[in-house]
């Protein structure tokens, strides 16, 4: 586990471990680097180099108050891709790290990049607008900020519980997932955590996912009660020009954690196409 220091002087924390194909992991928002740990076993121990870092503001990365904005996170990944010097590497982005990957390719191209795989992840648009009617009203996203900035502790606890389909009848309910939702959530920076929601709701990647021209494989759980499919994936899947969608029926937000035997096998597929 180790950090470097961005551009603009702010430390990012990052775990590196394995030798080969290198893949790259962006997490989701409140979490940090930990909610990739069975994919990184999974794929380091099968031939891979596997990397995932702590978004500026989350997890062990460097708290700021100014520059918790998409187009810094995807400045950040791309200077971690060349930080390591990495090459032919694999970006895999799980809900907001799904917009962070689209657009560190919208600004700084595929030279080192060789596919992208987005999981639950909030491009195009999750806001709804008159050109987007499948989004989600902006008071949802108020209410998540209101939350935050209320009582964070209490609504990463609350937040969890849909985040992992536990509210389904018949889930499998792990309070071990939902606990470690919390203490990662927790980690991070209450104002780069609040800043962040904008970010993963009101910013358009449309643009971004046009620019990616490496296969991309969009994954999504038609049972995700946090980034609603018709929203999301199956509108991204067009504007990616190689773009595939592969559905996970009764998945949920969080299904790399509550499926990841379904979603490793489908990112094991993809490395080996």
């Amino acid at each position: 586990m180790s950090r470097f220091t961005t551009s603009d002087g702010v430390e990012i924390f990052f775990k590196d471990f394995g030798a080969g194909r290198p893949i790259v992991f962006s997490h989701g928002w409140p979490l940090s680097a930990d909610a990739w740990e069975p994919q990184m076993l999974f794929f380091g121990s099968r031939g891979f180099r596997v990397v995932a870092h702590d978004r500026r503001s989350h997890g062990r990365s460097q708290q700021v108050w100014e520059g918790n904005d998409m187009d810094r996170y995807a400045d950040d990944l791309h200077e971690l891709l060349e930080h390591l010097d990495l090459h032919d590497a694999v970006l895999v982005g799980h809900s907001t790290g799904g917009g962070e990957v689209a657009r560190c390719i919208g600004r700084h191209g595929t030279a080192r990049i060789s596919g992208a795989v987005l999981v639950g992840a909030v491009p195009p648009l999750m806001l709804k607008t008159e050109t987007n009617p499948e989004g989600l009203p902006v008071e949802v996203f108020d209410g998540i900020r209101a939350g935050v900035a209320a009582n964070r502790s209490q609504f990463f606890q609350d937040l969890a519980v849909p985040f992992y389909g536990h509210n389904r009848e018949g889930a499998t309910v792990s309070k071990g997932l939902q606990d470690a939702f919390w203490r990662q959530g927790m980690q991070g920076g209450l104002k780069g955590l609040h800043d962040c929601i904008h970010e993963f709701s009101e910013v358009d990647y449309s643009a971004d996912l046009a620019a990616i021209d490496v296969p991309a494989l969009f994954v999504h759980g038609d049972d995700d009660q946090i980034v609603p499919i018709a929203a999301s994936a199956e509108k991204a899947v067009k504007l990616a020009p190689k773009g595939v969608l592969k559905v996970v029926p009764g998945g949920s937000h969080g299904l790399v954690e509550t499926s990841p035997d379904v979603f490793n096998a489908l990112l094991l597929d993809f490395l080996a196409a």
